[in-house]
């Protein structure tokens, strides 16, 4: 397969450190009058039921070593896909994931916003997607494939067949990649936006992903493996049924797999080719969703768990069972673990004083959830995009949960995919590939 070159690509590991004062979660009240002023734990959970409660429901404000409020930016550093983006920064003795003892002053903004959180409440027009509305400019529903004032659709790429259930942009390249339940990977031309090639693959695609020069496509009982440097092409053996998934970290590919297992090849330079690695065993049922943070793999299964795994021993130190449906997505973001949900919640994680992580907010949908993909706005701002079961993507900013657009869709988006530039990609069940850019 013939594709230009594309340059390293960078997976966050680590990203910056805080050193968030720790707070009490002490349950009694405060011993004198004297005694500095505590915030309750449990509200900054967002689980407090004390009313009135002996403790403060607002954050004391951080002051630097000058006397002034100390500020913090929070975001994605590599907006390409759930595997790049900005990973925990907390690290602590016993857990290398954490070094802080409580989850920080950033966890008790979640869902509560600067001002009142707006619902967009509009709806698309299902005749006009159709192209058979009989209402014209009367309709009372939107005649427009999205709903906001900080981003617009460019242009659709029309060619796919079946839904799309993965799209890659390499770093550096030009090219856009797609695959489909149609068995085909499509590779567009991003000047002209035109398909410049089709590899059938013989079964479902079920993700893509690039690193370096490399493009992993997972499909039925095999990964394939293309080098746009040297043309290498390598079929990976090993997995049983279905790719869904697959995330590099510590120098290894990881697979999600049908059958439950995590499987991972290390690449050997003399040879060219990629060696298996380990097998990691725990899931019951497939493996739908990778992503690697601080020498952590993250596993999302279709048994409702969300399992963590030690990058340097391939232990699972973690179980995560808070979900009640199937995990569809997980992703990493400034210190926290965000993960979603065909239980219509998404869960944000963060470490306790034993190192592990726990829900800290939940946000709740009134759909199940498809996918998880992290962004910037025009201006920076970190934008979470959450694709849902009514075939509607909402955009929230972050940690408020203020919600800043609708994207619709014929059939339910299972692919989102950020670009440089402000781009952004999703892929639904109709075939049908768009292409966003935020103002």
């Amino acid at each position: 397969m013939d594709v230009d070159n594309g340059s390293r690509r960078v997976f966050n590991r680590l990203g910056r450190h805080s050193s968030s004062s720790s707070s009490s979660s002490s349950a009694a009240a405060p011993s004198s009058m004297d005694a500095p002023p505590k915030v309750c734990y449990h509200w900054r959970a967002g689980r407090c039921y004390k009313h009135p409660c002996p403790y403060l429901h607002s954050e004391l404000p951080q002051m630097n070593e000058n006397g002034a409020t100390a500020k913090r930016s929070h975001g994605f550093q590599d907006g390409r896909n759930v595997s790049g983006y900005q990973t925990f920064a907390r690290r602590k003795q016993n857990n290398p994931n954490f070094n802080s003892s409580n989850p920080p002053q950033m966890a008790s903004k979640w869902g509560r916003g600067f001002k009142a959180p707006q619902k967009i409440q509009d709806k698309c027009c299902h005749f006009w997607m159709e192209g058979k509305c009989a209402y014209g400019d009367k309709c009372k529903y939107q005649h427009q494939w999205f709903v906001g004032d900080s981003f617009s659709m460019l242009t659709q790429l029309a060619g796919h067949e079946k839904g799309i259930n993965a799209i890659a942009f390499p770093m550096g390249s030009d090219k856009l990649y797609s695959g489909s339940k149609d068995e085909t990977v499509r590779v567009w031309d991003c000047q002209t936006g035109q398909c410049v090639g089709v590899v059938n693959m013989g079964g479902d695609i079920g993700c893509i992903i690039s690193e370096g020069p490399w493009i992993f496509v997972g499909a039925p009982n095999f990964v394939k493996a293309w080098n746009a440097q040297t043309n290498a092409d390598l079929s990976l053996s090993g997995p049983v049924g279905q790719v869904y998934a697959l995330v590099v970290g510590n120098d290894m590919l990881f697979a999600g797999i049908q059958d439950g297992n995590i499987l991972a090849w290390r690449f050997n330079a003399a040879t060219n080719s990629f060696e298996p690695a380990a097998s990691l065993n725990g899931h019951s049922l497939s493996v739908v969703s990778l992503v690697v943070g601080a020498n952590r793999l993250y596993s999302g299964a279709m048994d409702k768990t969300v399992r963590v795994w030690d990058l340097d021993t391939l232990q699972c130190v973690q179980v995560l069972s808070e979900h009640k449906d199937v995990v569809m997505s997980v992703l990493c973001w400034d210190q926290f673990l965000i993960s979603c949900s065909l239980d219509r919640t998404v869960k944000v994680w963060a470490a306790t004083d034993s190192g592990n992580l726990e829900v800290t907010y939940t946000h709740n949908e009134e759909q199940g959830l498809l996918a998880l993909c992290g962004m910037h706005d025009g201006e920076t701002k970190p934008i979470l995009a959450c694709s849902c079961n009514d075939n509607v993507v909402r955009l929230y900013d972050l940690p408020s949960f203020n919600e800043r657009g609708k994207i619709f869709s014929k059939e339910e988006i299972r692919a989102i995919q950020v670009g440089p530039g402000g781009l952004f990609f999703t892929g639904d069940g109709a075939g049908d590939l768009k292409v966003w850019k935020w103002s």
